[in-house]
């Protein structure tokens, strides 16, 4: 009897190790990711300030070559060759920080991406716990809700529009704004009821007010 209480004990101090040790690696990982963004941001931040650098001196010395002509009251015709290749010099170098930039944002992207990732799977793990979930509709061509408004949606006391996604704009919900096809719709509640209005999105029917259905 003894020993099959140490064992339980050891077994769940075990388990509690275990979880606070993935607990912490996963807040390191996390912190890890935010450093790095702001190193890149730094990093961009500094290159931004080479190209700011290069404009101004080449503006100084257009300045300068455009200040002798007029001293010289333009009897003579200025040497612009050493102008011209300052000039070619400065572009190629620009365009060598701007290649930069862009893989500079290319990173930032990649690990802001990594922080949503992990951040929607906890949403969605907290939401499971509680049955409930987020969900992404894409509205079909002949779908019962294409025309219709929010409003129109088969009430239901845990279903809530998120926020509507069409074509390269994110719609806040309200309840005069009407679904078209190709929305993408995405929906919170209790996984019953989602189960209960997804339908709505993909398959044709008729829709009946809130209101009509509660007389």
């Amino acid at each position: 009897m003894t020993f099959n209480l140490f064992s339980r004990i050891h077994r769940e101090l075990s388990i509690t190790v275990s979880a606070f040790h993935e607990t912490v690696l996963a807040i390191s990982e996390r912190v890890n990711r935010k450093v790095q963004i702001i190193r890149l941001h730094w990093q961009a931040s500094a290159v931004l300030q080479q190209i700011d650098a290069l404009t101004e001196d080449i503006g100084r010395q257009i300045a300068t070559h455009a200040s002798h002509w007029f001293l010289a009251q333009g009897q003579s015709n200025p040497d612009l060759n050493d102008l011209d290749n300052s000039l070619s010099h400065a572009a190629m170098q620009v365009h060598e920080h701007k290649q930069t930039l862009f893989q500079i944002d290319g990173h930032i992207r990649e690990l802001k991406i990594e922080v949503i990732h992990e951040e929607l799977l906890r949403l969605h793990h907290d939401l499971k716990l509680r049955s409930a979930r987020i969900d992404r509709l894409a509205v079909a061509r002949n779908a019962a809700v294409v025309g219709q408004s929010i409003n129109m949606l088969p009430h239901s006391s845990s279903v809530r529009v998120v926020a509507i996604l069409r074509g390269s704009f994110v719609l806040a919900p309200s309840d005069n704004l009407m679904f078209r096809p190709n929305d993408i719709v995405v929906l919170i509640g209790m996984e019953v009821d989602l189960d209960h209005i997804a339908p709505w999105f993909i398959a044709e029917r008729v829709l009946h007010a809130p209101s009509a259905q509660s007389a």
